[in-house]
């Protein structure tokens, strides 16, 4: 029976967060479905999600959570190999709802469950209510029998920080410090929160994101760990670009960083696409109370480095963009002895995340 850990931390009991790069025991999803977050309700994204698990499942096992009104449309769509599991649920981004899986050297296995406020609670959320979501942590580690650590005096998302592995976590000081997450903590103090929960022994402030509006600059769309002391980053000179700054600020600031070993980081340049992704007028999404409108014209955040490292692959954003071959070629680069397969997720961006937004790894025991 899982249990909820009391009076102790991760770095107290010996648990430390893998990088994604580490061995995966499955990937878990929630299936889409809300109006007013995904147009026509919310069926082309529903093709684009299925569309990122079967890419998944080629590499790792998979288990999807569903509500009860969904469950026989997200069975009929998914191949038998890929489990459905009904739960209730807000919102399909369990990156950041989700446990934040930890092991010790034994190979036991535990989790993190942050406390979620929809990306800022009633400051800058983009919903309300998000009460099902903030459990959805919960009910996973019950699902898969793993005590987690609950943190009711720290709001966190997966999506926010990336970590080697080896005693470094990258995040941004626009989400981390933004003013609806922990508004009484210090920056020392939420330091020392990532490194009792991650065990990591320092942390890598990169100063924005590129998506201010939705999740207060969330770090995986911008950089990651590849492996051991070394880190994609996205990178464009072209200054018309929306990411322009936000990508160069990234990589001067990774190229003088070491991490938590004393390495100097290797930084590998990841492309943006060229034209941007843009919210059109012809959307159908419904207008509902307590949640973030899509305007005509809003810029998407269209990143090539919300990708997932899964086992012996990865998958990697696809926008119909002229950049789209070039990413798949550099990120190639980045993890050669890995496929990597590209899915055109155009409809997950229209909802505000991407391929690393929609899935969590659970580490191989």
């Amino acid at each position: 029976m899982a249990k909820r850990i009391i009076g102790t931390t991760p770095k107290q009991d010996g648990y430390r967060m893998p990088a994604e790069y580490e061995p995966q025991e499955k990937i878990w999803m929630i299936w889409p479905e809300r109006p007013d977050n995904w147009r026509d309700g919310g069926k082309p994204a529903q093709k684009a999600f299925a569309q990122v698990a079967q890419a998944i499942n080629k590499f790792t096992e998979m288990s999807v959570l569903v509500s009860k009104d969904q469950y026989r449309n997200c069975r009929a769509q998914l191949p038998a190999k890929i489990t459905v599991i009904e739960a209730s649920n807000n919102d399909a981004w369990v990156r950041d709802c989700g446990p934040s899986f930890v092991v010790n050297d034994s190979g036991a296995i535990r989790a993190c469950d942050w406390k979620f406020n929809a990306w800022g609670g009633l400051v800058d959320g983009l919903y309300f209510p998000w009460d099902q979501d903030d459990v959805i942590a919960q009910k996973i580690c019950e699902i898969e029998q793993i005590d987690s650590y609950r943190t009711d005096d720290f709001v966190l998302e997966g999506g926010s920080f990336h970590v080697d592995g080896q005693g470094t976590v990258l995040t941004t000081e626009m989400c981390l410090l933004s003013e609806g997450r922990n508004p009484d903590l210090s920056k020392a103090e939420i330091e020392t929160k990532l490194c009792d929960y991650l065990n990591c022994q320092k942390v890598l402030w990169l100063q924005d994101g590129i998506d201010p509006e939705e999740t207060n600059g969330h770090v995986d769309d911008v950089a990651c760990f590849v492996r051991p002391g070394e880190v994609a980053c996205i990178y464009t000179e072209d200054q018309t670009s929306p990411f322009y700054e936000a990508a160069q600020d990234a990589y001067q600031r990774l190229s003088e960083m070491t991490d938590a070993k004393g390495r100097k980081l290797r930084v590998h340049k990841l492309c943006c696409p060229i034209e941007n992704v843009t919210i059109r007028g012809d959307f159908a999404i419904d207008t509902v109370e307590g949640t973030l409108p899509r305007e005509d014209g809003d810029v998407c955040i269209a990143s090539y480095m919300n990708f997932l490292i899964t086992n012996n692959g990865v998958i990697v954003p696809q926008y119909g963009d002229v950049n789209d071959a070039l990413a798949i070629k550099q990120i190639q680069t980045m993890f050669p002895d890995k496929e990597i397969i590209g899915v055109d997720t155009v409809e997950v961006v229209y909802g505000g995340g991407n391929i690393h937004c929609i899935t969590q790894q659970q580490p191989k025991r």
